[in-house]
């Protein structure tokens, strides 16, 4: 691929919420009343070269993951939604999925749940304590959800910011690393003893060095262990974390190199990946490039876990309904089936009750599947 330049601003700007006043900008960013349509502001990375570098010796970020199985699921959207308005009000800016939605995906035999939620909200003032209500709001869903027998991954979705600063960056109000460190610290003792409690560090951090995430990412991770917590860590990478892009080098050192210095006292990390399909990798446009650009794409990051002994969870992927793309996702969950030795699981891209017409959508409509369902029950 030629040296493009960095993402389109509009997908920038989708994707940290700044086109406001859209009804269903959703993802990482604000979203429109119940019912709207919605566009995808999250996830993926666009226009990204591929002369990146090869993996470096494997450090302490390996080691035997206690999440044994394998894990397919999807996403429950929501509660991250609305982040123009902060804290805002629960059921107009934001809204956490019903038990109706777990009942749903754990019935159709989806194991693993990823629930996102606002830092801002959960932790209102640094260094402070959690907000007691919006706590209650993700102990309630996610103890429903473990209690139908899914896991539950819990899901900072503020791409490495808080209130729009870098964490551990030098810029006005940043909160440090051990600021982060502290918000897991606090957040991780509520569900240490649930083992089907998985702690996703933070969604999509990305136009940072990749050294800086790495030490927010430790910071969080031993403030974790430090509070008592054995759970399994999902870290993601630099660059919102794509998979195709996890060698190059266009955002500064490869994840590659990198992120092999993640440090756990325990050695019960994974590393989670996003993925689209469209030409740009963003996850904004209803076509795929072609019928196999999903196995294209996680192929390099494959064969990384496998020389390093580490194992992947694909935390982000979506595809519209035409036949290209449905043939593009059959051929990457084909991809991971047969890789099943470093892959841990899934999580499709999205659900939840406020996403509308939005093309990626797999929430029930008058009782009826999403096309896109099809394809993902023969992968479970």
């Amino acid at each position: 691929m030629p040296n493009l330049p960095s993402e389109p601003l509009v997908a920038i700007a989708m994707r940290m919420g700044l086109l406001l006043g859209l009804a269903g900008c959703g993802g990482g960013g604000e979203v429109g009343p119940p019912g709207g349509d919605a566009s995808r502001a999250d996830g993926g990375d666009a226009g990204r070269p591929s002369d990146g570098s090869g993996p470096a010796d494997a450090s302490d970020g390996g080691g035997p993951p206690t999440l044994q199985g394998f894990f397919p699921g999807t996403n429950l959207s929501g509660a991250e939604f609305g982040s123009d308005r902060l804290p805002g009000v629960l059921g107009t800016d934001y809204i956490y999925p019903p038990h109706s939605d777990v009942d749903y995906f754990a019935g159709k035999g989806f194991r693993m749940l990823r629930i996102p939620f606002l830092w801002e909200r959960m932790q209102p003032t640094l260094d402070q304590a959690l907000d007691p209500a919006q706590l209650a709001l993700l102990q309630d869903l996610v103890t429903y959800a473990t209690s139908r027998g899914a896991y539950a991954l819990i899901d900072p979705h503020n791409y490495a910011r808080y209130r729009g600063a870098v964490v551990g960056s030098t810029g006005a109000g940043a909160p440090t690393s051990a600021q982060f460190g502290s918000f897991w610290g606090r957040l991780a003792p509520v569900f240490a003893t649930d083992p089907r409690v998985v702690f996703g560090l933070m969604n999509e951090p990305h136009d940072m060095a990749t050294e800086l995430w790495l030490a927010d990412a430790n910071a969080a991770i031993a403030a974790i262990r430090a509070a008592g917590a054995s759970n399994v860590i999902f870290v993601p990478g630099n660059a919102w974390t794509g998979a195709h892009s996890w060698t190059d080098n266009y955002y500064g050192t490869p994840n590659s190199t990198v992120m092999l210095g993640v440090q756990d006292p325990i050695h019960n990390v994974i590393y989670e990946v996003h993925q689209y399909f469209d030409a740009d990798f963003s996850g904004t446009h209803p076509d795929c490039t072609s019928t196999t650009i999903g196995s294209q794409s996680l192929a390099a990051f494959t064969q990384w876990m496998k020389d390093h002994s580490v194992r992947g969870f694909l935390g982000e992927f979506g595809s519209a309904d035409n036949p290209t793309c449905a043939a593009a996702l059959d051929d990457m969950l084909s991809f991971i089936d047969r890789n099943r030795d470093v892959w841990v699981g899934w999580t499709w891209w999205a659900a939840g009750p406020w996403w509308g017409n939005y093309m990626f959508s797999i929430e029930p409509a008058n009782g009826q599947d999403k096309p896109q369902l099809a394809t993902l029950l023969r992968h479970l």
